[in-house]
């Protein structure tokens, strides 16, 4: 477990430790006597930066600022100084060739400004140049909001990379290139409650969230970041994680800049249980291609970005109403008391949908105790259903009857959440309904949730009453009602189980290391004896086996193994045996030995593959056939993928991936998240399968993942077979491709 000590390192001298510890050659680096950094190098830990003054800062200086009407700039720096009055900030415009702007003192250059500069400003086409006048007027925080770099293509990206090292070596932080005004908006400050803090890489994209403000909902900061030369969204997560009055982050990301800064940041977020719901640009080929030609970043392999967000409890939707809805319900809701679901209508045929939809969400609505039913008949005719959905077939408008039934439903102790559809505005029914549901909501501390039909939405009881509400959720769709209120009971569960799994994240090599090092082949592809002897340094199990080079000393191998055996070809250059017919199973003599030994060398012959023996492996025959693989993704390393095994493993593509470091709690999670779920457990007589064995070969997996990164491209185990429970598991077959 670590100590107290989290460091204080700078990016920049971090990335200094990083390297000089070996973290840009092939291989784990050897760092033990650093505590931020695990095994593979990376680091555990990620530095905060204070944006404080970037988002309040004391004084700013706008750089080629203007007053000229009808000019670019001259517009942008009217916003500036609205937002500058408004945080308090002095202004100090710079031009060279004005001695004035909108009536402040201009001076030429950033040599000659006044005083110290918290932000500066940057109203020029080509940022570069002011870089290191800017670092040496010890200006702490720009914006460039010039496009034209990594969104143009490959010069742009030359040019913005060196706008990166320019900044690195200055010290100062940029926000950009290619951002805009944003950060800079005018922010309602007659809110109060929990705020959203808003992060989109297009700022375009966040308008919908800064609007929910006219609805009376909170937004905190918007962080517009751009290209993200420098600042990323990492930084404004974590930062964001950290500030009092934010109740959750929302995000939209079109690519990460980095895989492990992200998950650093998320983690940062999991531990103070903010909650984040992002948007993230590339599920499909399509999407992940416009990504890029709009960032210049690569967006990753969605399933692997899946994952990771999953494994941080970052909520992922697919559309900003989603994001909206999501992140408005998660920053105001407070936390479960029950995770029951009850739906109230005043129609059964609604109730009846709205109750199919939830459970098909992976709500629970539990169905009501005879008592509670009878508590509600009281108030509902006998013949009306009051089990769950609960149907009043029209919510009584004069007198407290309606209020009852609410506070009576309020009440049960399997109910957190309380839904009501109004499919459509009905005064004067629809009026009361949801004046008591608004009273009902300010007494109690569970979750009341409306979905307003009504595509209008211009009606009293929407505009006045609920949006007046701060204790009532209010959708206007029954898809992100549902979505959000599912969204809100598993990010609370996520955050009471949460362990940090870089707190346990291994920081020194392992014995296994040694012995797996001396087997590694830069550039080559590992036989599959030389493949199973890595996995055996790992501790993971391979049946009895041995590498003959002679039909004579393939059948003493057979009897020393124990009938019935398989043969296989062995060698550097063969991935895929059973389409070759390099394999041979259930021999059962000598006679069969000989001859399978020499056909083995016939065919090999035949398919000019080079072979350095041929293996003679005892034979598994009962148990579930899985795979456990390891592969390398550019944004995050190394990734663990466990899933369906055998020949059909590329065609039922049934398989769950995670990001390393993560705990046993993960890897059992994955099994959870396959379709074939089911064949672990035992079917059509089959006994239950070792399932704690397969868990231990994915966290073996992922140590060598972790420890052998720099140097596997590629690992696949398949098949493993898992015996029944408490016998363990047997890897059969294996490939490793070195780096």
């Amino acid at each position: 477990m670590l100590g107290s000590t989290h460091g204080t390192l700078t990016t920049d001298s971090r990335r200094a430790r990083v390297i000089a510890c070996g973290e840009d050659r092939p291989g784990p680096a050897v760092h033990d006597q650093v505590a931020d950094l695990d095994v593979s190098g990376r680091p555990l830990y990620a530095d905060v930066p204070d944006l404080t003054r970037f988002f309040r800062p004391e004084s700013v200086a706008v750089i080629g600022a203007s007053d000229t009407e009808g000019r670019p700039n001259t517009g942008i720096t009217r916003q500036l100084l609205d937002w500058a009055g408004r945080v308090g900030a002095r202004v100090h415009p710079v031009h060279p060739a004005r001695s004035s702007v909108f009536g402040l003192p201009c001076v030429p250059s950033v040599a000659e400004l006044p005083g110290p500069v918290d932000l500066a400003v940057l109203l020029v086409a080509d940022p570069l140049p002011l870089i290191a006048e800017l670092a040496a007027a010890k200006v702490r925080f720009a914006v460039a909001f010039a496009s034209g770099f990594a969104e143009t293509g490959e010069a742009g990206a030359e040019a913005q990379e060196r706008l990166a090292q320019a900044v690195r070596r200055s010290g100062l932080r940029l926000l950009g290139p290619n951002t805009n005004l944003n950060a800079f908006a005018r922010f309602r400050e007659d809110l109060t409650g929990p705020a959203i803090a808003l992060i989109t890489q297009s700022g375009h994209q966040g308008r919908p969230v800064f609007a929910l403000q006219e609805l009376g909902i909170r937004v905190s900061h918007w962080a517009p970041t751009g290209n993200e030369a420098d600042l990323e969204t990492a930084d404004f997560l974590s930062w964001f994680a950290e500030q009092p009055g934010v109740g959750a982050i929302a995000a939209y990301v079109e690519g990460l800049k980095d895989g492990r800064a992200f998950l650093l940041a998320a983690d940062r977020a999991a531990r103070r249980g903010v909650p984040v719901v992002a948007v993230k640009v590339g599920r499909t080929e399509t999407g992940a291609r416009t990504a890029a030609s709009h960032t210049g970043k690569l967006t990753g392999a969605d399933d692997v970005v899946d994952a990771a967000m999953r494994q941080y409890g970052v909520i992922r939707v697919d559309a900003l109403d989603q994001l909206q809805d999501t992140a408005a319900l998660l920053a105001r809701a407070k936390p479960p008391r029950a995770e029951g679901v009850v739906v109230y209508s005043i129609s059964g045929g609604t109730g009846a949908h709205v109750a199919d939809l939830a459970a098909g969400a992976g709500l629970r609505l539990p169905e009501l105790s005879p008592e509670k039913r009878a508590e509600l008949h009281q108030w509902i005719p006998e013949y009306l259903s009051v089990a769950n959905p609960v149907d009043n077939g029209g919510h009584p408008v004069g007198d407290e009857r309606g209020r009852k039934i609410i506070d009576a439903l309020l009440a049960d102790p399997a109910v957190g959440v309380l839904i009501c559809p109004v499919t459509g505005p009905f005064p004067p029914l629809s009026d009361k309904l949801v004046r008591d549901l608004v009273d009902a909501a300010e007494e109690t501390d569970k979750l009341v949730c409306v979905v307003w039909g009504s595509p209008a939405g211009t009606e009293p009881a929407y505009r006045e009453v609920l949006l007046g509400s701060s204790r009532v959720a209010t959708f206007r769709t029954v898809g992100n009602c549902l979505a959000a209120v599912r969204a809100w009971l598993d990010h609370h569960r996520f955050v009471a189980g949460y362990r940090s799994p870089f707190d346990a994240a291994p920081r020194t090599l392992s014995p296994s290391f040694r012995k797996a090092e001396a087997l590694v082949r830069p550039g080559r592809q590992l036989s599959e004896h030389a493949a199973k002897q890595l996995l055996r340094a790992y501790g993971i199990r391979v049946p009895r086996e041995q590498l003959v080079t002679s039909a004579a000393a393939a059948v003493r191998a057979a009897g020393q193994v124990g009938y019935p055996v398989v043969m296989k070809a062995s060698g550097a250059r063969i991935a895929h045996k059973t389409e070759l017919g390099l394999v041979r199973i259930g021999l059962t003599s000598a006679s069969q030995v000989r001859d399978a030994y020499r056909e083995l060398n016939d065919i090999a012959r035949y398919e000019d593959v080079g072979l350095d023996g041929v293996l003679v492996c005892q034979m598994v025959e009962q148990g579930v056939e899985m795979m456990v693989g390891v592969t390398h993704d550019e944004l995050f390393g190394p990734t663990v993928t466990v899933g369906l095994g055998g020949i059909l493993v590329e065609v039922l593509h049934d398989a769950a991936v995670r990001v390393p470091p993560f705990g046993e709690d993960q890897a059992r999670a994955m099994l959870g998240e396959l379709r074939g779920r089911a064949l672990l457990s035992g079917v059509r007589g089959r006994p239950p399968a070792d399932e704690d064995a397969l868990v231990e070969v994915v966290l073996r997996v992922q140590r060598m993942a972790l420890e052998l990164g720099g140097r596997i491209a590629e690992l696949d185990i398949n098949p493993l077979v898992v015996l029944p429970r408490g016998q363990g598991a047997v890897a059969l077959d294996a490939l490793v491709v070195c780096r």
